[in-house]
């Protein structure tokens, strides 16, 4: 830099006075137009960008707001049924023969069941805890002997790996006396259904699949599951909030 201002400095000698006062008044007339352009460019360019970003902020403003709801929510489900974890084994407990259950379904299960047999109604426990393997055979063993398709079976059972009962939280419930509705709409008939539609909700149990439900699974009034813990809630959480 010292060698520039020199060489600039012997230049500026060489000029007669009268001149160099004048070309220092247009060296600064010229410093400023330059300026003055410089900043209309970096004005124009910023203005520029501004109006492009407003217009990709305008449309994904638009874009949003014609977006429906269930756009904007990836829809996990598989026929109707939403993905599902085996619970740890640690967490499981039998209930009943060969029927277990996450701990704290078993809790609230064993207090309603009591509630109902204090007012003269049998609650029976029909399913329970299902492993993925099991519901594999469950889906695919009876879609067989059936003759079923896939879509046809998922009405009435979930695809292995998309069921409830993997969590531990879902049981099958019927009324012992009367085992002819057992995992049949009949059940709604009985004095044990009854007393589950207007008492259930007390033990956090709701009933999975009513009528028309938005997963357009057949109805089960049978299918009851627990929500009385927050780690209950999470797992059901999605299947709550989803709307068709």
């Amino acid at each position: 830099m010292a060698r520039a201002s020199t060489a600039q400095s012997i230049k500026r000698d060489e000029i007669p006075l009268a001149k160099r006062s004048s070309s220092r008044r247009w060296r600064g007339l010229s410093q400023l137009w330059l300026l003055v352009l410089m900043a209309f460019s970096v004005g124009g360019i910023v203005f520029t960008a501004s109006l492009q970003k407003g217009f990709v902020l305008f449309g994904n403003t638009q874009k949003n707001t014609n977006t429906t709801a269930k756009e904007l929510v990836e829809d996990r489900r598989l026929r109707g049924h939403f993905p599902y974890a085996e619970v740890d084994s640690s967490l499981l407990t039998e209930i009943s023969p060969g029927l277990s259950v996450h701990i704290d379904t078993a809790k609230a299960l064993r207090n309603m069941r009591n509630a109902a047999s204090a007012a003269g109604v049998n609650l029976t426990l029909l399913s329970a805890y299902r492993s993925h393997e099991l519901q594999r055979q469950i889906f695919f063993e009876i879609k067989s002997e059936r003759n079923q398709t896939a879509t046809e079976r998922a009405t009435v059972s979930a695809p292995p790996g998309h069921s409830e009962h993997s969590t531990g939280y879902a049981i099958d419930l019927g009324d012992a006396t009367r085992p002819e509705t057992h995992f049949e709409t009949t059940f709604e008939t009985t004095e044990a259904f009854r007393w589950l539609r207007n008492n259930a909700a007390k033990y956090h149990f709701i009933m999975s699949f009513p009528r028309n439900n938005p997963h357009k699974v057949s109805y089960e009034p049978w299918h009851w599951r627990f929500e009385g813990t927050a780690a209950a809630l999470r797992e059901f959480e999605e299947a709550n909030r989803f709307t068709p």
